[in-house]
C-alpha cells in the first residue's frame, strides 16, 4: 500500500486552547485595554496634545506597542492627530459618547466652576441657561460679591426675546426656526426697553450673531443690565448660553466693557470643557435647529 505524502496527509485537528492558554490570552486583550484608556488619560490631560515619545515616556510603554495602540484609537476616531504639530489630541468620537451622557444635569455640573470664577472676577451673579421651548431655562446660578444680587433660583424659565442669555440662544436658531419662533411667540413687553417689534429683534439678533455676545438693557427688569455669550459644544453648535447681570447703575459703559470680556472667557472656557474645536466660543455662532 502506498503511503500518502506529507502534503497528502489529511490535516491534523487543531487542539484546542488550553485553560491556562485562554487565561493568557485574557490578561493580554485585559491589559490592551488598561492600556489604551491610559493612554486616552494622557492624551486627555494635555490640552496642547501629547506625542507618541511623551506618551510612551510617561507611561513606560514600548514606542511601538503606544504607536498600535495610538493608530487603532485614531481609526476608530477617539484620538486624532494635529496636522502641523503631529501631536495627538481626543477625537469627535470621544466627545460624542461624552456628549451622549451629558443632560442637564452634567451640564449644570460643568457650569458652575466656571460661573464661580466669573462670579468671583465680576462681583455679579453668574448664569447658565438652556432652550425650553419658546423660553430660557436656568440650569445653574452662583451668587456674586456686590450688593443687591438677583434672587433668581435655578429652575426658572424666562422668556428669550428680552434677556441675553435668550437672546444668544436665539441667534443660535437657523433662519427658519427664527422665523417660526416670531411667528408662533408673542413678545411681550415687560418694560420700556423690551423688544416686541419683530423686525427689530430681528436686527438685534443679527448684530448678536456677528458679535457673538448679547446685552439686556433693563428689557425684563427695569433695573437689572445683563451680558451673556454663547456656549459651543464639540461640534461647534451652540448648547447654552452663560452669562451675568447686576443692576443697572453698577454697569456703567466702562464696567460692561470690561465684564464683557470676562464673559467672553468663561464661554471660552466652558465651551473647551466641552470639547468645542474652536478657541474662542464667540468666533461665530454655528445654528441650531
Amino acid at each position: 500500500m502506498r503511503k500518502l505524502a506529507p502534503s497528502e496527509q489529511p490535516p491534523t485537528p487543531s487542539a484546542a486552547p488550553t485553560a491556562e492558554e485562554e487565561a493568557r490570552a485574557e490578561r493580554g486583550g485585559i491589559q490592551s485595554i488598561e492600556r489604551a484608556f491610559a493612554i486616552l488619560e494622557e492624551i486627555a490631560r494635555h490640552r496642547e496634545g501629547a506625542s507618541l515619545a511623551e506618551i510612551s515616556r510617561r507611561l513606560g510603554l514600548h514606542s511601538s506597542t503606544t504607536f498600535h495602540l495610538v493608530q487603532t484609537m485614531v481609526a476608530l476616531g477617539y484620538v486624532r492627530q494635529l496636522r502641523e504639530s503631529k501631536r495627538y489630541r481626543p477625537g469627535r468620537a470621544l466627545f460624542a459618547l461624552a456628549g451622549a451622557c451629558l443632560d442637564e444635569i452634567e451640564l449644570a455640573r460643568l457650569a458652575v466652576p466656571v460661573l464661580e470664577a466669573l462670579s468671583a472676577a465680576t462681583g455679579e451673579t453668574g448664569h447658565f441657561a438652556v432652550r425650553s421651548g419658546m423660553n430660557i431655562l436656568v440650569i445653574a446660578k452662583t451668587p456674586g460679591s456686590g450688593a443687591f444680587q438677583l434672587a433668581e433660583r435655578v429652575g426658572v424659565v424666562r422668556p428669550a426675546h428680552c434677556t441675553a442669555l435668550g437672546k444668544v440662544l436665539l441667534a443660535a436658531l437657523r433662519p427658519e426656526a427664527f422665523a417660526r419662533y416670531l411667528s408662533q411667540t408673542e413678545l411681550v413687553r415687560f418694560t420700556p426697553k423690551t423688544i416686541t417689534d419683530p423686525e427689530l429683534l430681528r436686527q438685534e439678533i443679527a448684530r448678536i450673531r456677528h458679535d457673538g455676545i448679547a446685552f439686556d438693557d433693563g428689557e425684563l427688569e427695569p433695573e437689572l443690565r445683563c451680558i451673556a455669550a454663547p456656549v459651543q459644544d464639540f461640534t461647534g453648535t451652540t448648547i447654552g448660553a452663560i452669562g451675568i447681570s447686576g443692576p443697572l447703575w453698577r454697569f456703567s459703559l466702562p464696567v460692561i466693557a470690561r465684564h464683557t470680556e470676562a464673559v467672553r472667557e468663561a464661554a471660552r472656557r466652558l465651551s473647551e470643557e466641552l470639547g468645542a474645536s474652536q478657541p474662542d466660543a464667540d468666533d461665530r455662532l454655528r445654528t441650531a435647529r
